[in-house]
């Protein structure tokens, strides 16, 4: 929606002049980003990449104090945001989660909040998770991520997640809402169900869904009541039980709503977009005085937020994608001369189609986003392709959505959420092949599959199922222990809260350069095909 939905922009800053190296253009970053990002952006569009640029001075590594600036820098962006940053005079409350009591609050709450300081099951608020574990010794090492030519190292710490032992909502004045927006994502059901048990474990008693994403806000869709015994199995199917859209009504008609139905919390589960959203809303919750907490949960099957191990769906996509590839290969395997041509998920990142690739162990030629290839000439995908058949038999390429748009048409349109619609790069890919074998005179038995929608409407597998039911939980920990503005993910293995903002200013991709990716190269054998 592209009301909700600012440019998402990278953290760059001004490379000097004259210089055209890759190194050159990263020493110039303020903080560490994908070496395949800044090349993408001053690759496709250098007059764009450098409007998305911040206003902020280049740090000055000659500076004998400039770690510590850095650091305070980085502590000073990913602070998230509390209540108590916007009213001072924030009441807290012993925390109505425990788990030695097993049950929810008692009705009346007569006796004050039940509280039990000898359960060492609470997060301090100081806790805090290494954002980066890996020291680079070079910027020549694989996939590093330098923030000074010298690829020094320093330390950078965010929030950890989790219950806190105060918490700063009273659970019988809370109406919760919960909000799905995008497209259909697996786990979507298990987040709702988690969000749901958790506010109930608290003590809150009003709980809803909004229907169909953002659109729900207006006037003609009813909110859904919600409580555990309406969500008690809603994880064993797909889809989402509130529905999803993309688009909707504009920030300040969204407040209005949330104001005139008395919402205090906010459950927002989308990708970058949405988040963008989720956002302003807090942003304009907080310019009006309210005291409303807006918690995202990464929602985007193509595992391209920034910061986060994974997000949750990615796991059953690739799970799901190894179906997809099998029938293409046992098609291809099949016919004479055959190829497969699966078309995955990922419209600026190629994680799904290069960890299915990697999965499968089918694969011949995987494309991404990231990595510019041809599909003519000497080193094109194409003379490869007839490499294959004539050395092996068959092949099966795997194919990322977004990968290779400067191959087909162009055009302007764009969904509801502000998203150029792109040109079915799989479907012209099989023209391609068709057409490339029947000049050459070469037979070519072409089978192409896209399973999109089914791998979106399934149910989450184990892994995903884990991920949502720890996510929906520290969502809720982190809206009755105050914070405002934040996503929750998983870094490093562990929980985490981060600042909205931080999350989506751009994109996270693809490393070319990363170990990950030269294990897939390794696995289907491919060169490059420029």
């Amino acid at each position: 929606m592209e009301s909700l939905s600012p440019a998402i922009t990278s953290k760059l800053l001004f490379p000097p002049k004259n210089t055209s190296s890759h190194a050159t253009i990263r020493s110039c970053f303020r903080f560490p980003v994908h070496r395949a990002t800044v090349i993408q952006l001053f690759k496709r569009n250098p007059c764009v990449a450098s409007a998305a640029v911040n206003s902020m001075s280049a740090m000055d590594f000659s500076d004998p104090y400039w770690k510590s600036k850095y650091k305070e820098d980085f502590e000073k962006r990913f602070d998230i945001p509390h209540l108590t940053d916007f009213f001072t005079d924030a009441q807290s409350y012993p925390s109505t989660f425990c788990l030695r009591m097993r049950t929810p609050v008692s009705e009346e709450f007569a006796q004050g909040y039940p509280s039990d300081e000898e359960w060492h099951g609470y997060v301090n608020n100081n806790d805090r998770v290494l954002l980066k574990v890996i020291r680079f010794s070079s910027p020549r090492s694989a996939g590093a991520e330098c923030i000074d030519p010298d690829c020094t190292w320093v330390e950078q710490w965010i929030h950890r997640a989790g219950p806190r032992e105060k918490i700063y909502f009273k659970p019988e004045e809370v109406k919760a809402a919960i909000v799905t927006c995008g497209g259909l994502c697996p786990g979507l059901n298990d987040v709702i169900r988690q969000i749901v048990i958790t506010l109930e474990i608290y003590g809150v008693k009003k709980i809803v869904g909004i229907p169909f994403g953002y659109r729900g806000f207006g006037k003609e869709l009813a909110e859904i009541p919600l409580t555990r015994k309406v969500v008690q199995n809603v994880h064993l199917s797909g889809g989402s039980l509130l529905g999803v859209s993309r688009g909707g009504p504009n920030v300040t008609e969204i407040v209005d709503s949330m104001q005139e139905r008395g919402i205090t919390m906010l459950f927002v589960l989308g990708g970058n977009g949405t988040h963008a959203g989720a956002n302003a809303i807090h942003n304009e919750c907080r310019k009006r005085g309210l005291k409303v907490a807006v918690v995202g949960v990464p929602k985007t099957i193509d595992n391209d937020i920034l910061l986060m191990d994974k997000t949750f769906g990615f796991d059953t996509a690739v799970e799901e994608a190894q179906r997809a590839i099998n029938s293409a290969y046992i098609e291809a395997h099949s016919a004479y001369r055959g190829v497969g041509v699966v078309k995955l998920m990922g419209r600026s990142s190629g994680f799904i189609a290069m960890q299915a690739a990697l999965a499968s162990g089918q694969i011949d030629i995987c494309l991404i986003p990231e990595v510019p290839f041809e599909l003519h000439g000497p080193h094109g995908v194409l003379k490869h392709l007839k490499y294959l058949l004539e050395t092996k038999g068959s092949a099966v390429i795997c194919v990322a959505e977004g990968a290779g748009q400067n191959f087909v048409e162009k055009t302007n349109a764009k969904d509801a959420s502000g998203n150029i619609v792109y040109g079915d790069i799989g479907v012209h890919i099989q023209q391609e092949i068709k057409k490339y074998f029947k000049e050459i005179g070469d037979p070519a038995d072409v089978k192409y599959i896209d399973p999109t929608y089914m791998i979106r409407a399934c149910r989450a597998n184990a892994s995903d199922g884990i991920l949502c039911t720890v996510l929906g939980q520290n969502a809720v920990h982190g809206a009755f222990g105050g914070y405002s503005g934040i996503t929750v993910g998983i870094c490093n293995t562990h929980y985490v809260y981060l600042p909205i903002p931080e999350v989506i200013s751009y994109p996270r991709t693809v490393d070319p350069n990363s170990r990950m990716w030269h294990r897939c190269l390794t696995s289907t054998g491919q060169p490059d095909f420029i």
